[in-house]
């Protein structure tokens, strides 16, 4: 499944949810502010669920990697 979609006559470019005009920052906005994925999906409904999901897998997977990386270095 596409979760990120990249390309510039989007969003000029900004990291979006894949078939969606919703940048990956959004996300993280709320997230920051405290508010829950079901907010987020409350405003965005295009985005989806399994979307949202995937991302912060994902994200989570690429941190994980980048610290033992950096750990070992």
């Amino acid at each position: 499944m596409e979760v990120v979609s990249i390309d510039p006559g989007i969003m000029g470019g900004t990291p979006c949810f894949a078939g969606t005009r919703v940048p990956i920052q959004t996300l993280l906005d709320y997230v920051e502010a405290g508010d829950s994925i079901d907010e987020f999906l409350e405003d965005f409904p295009s985005v989806g669920h399994d979307k949202v999901i995937t991302f912060l897998e994902d994200s989570t997977a690429l941190i994980i990697r980048e610290a033992a990386y950096a750990g070992a270095a």
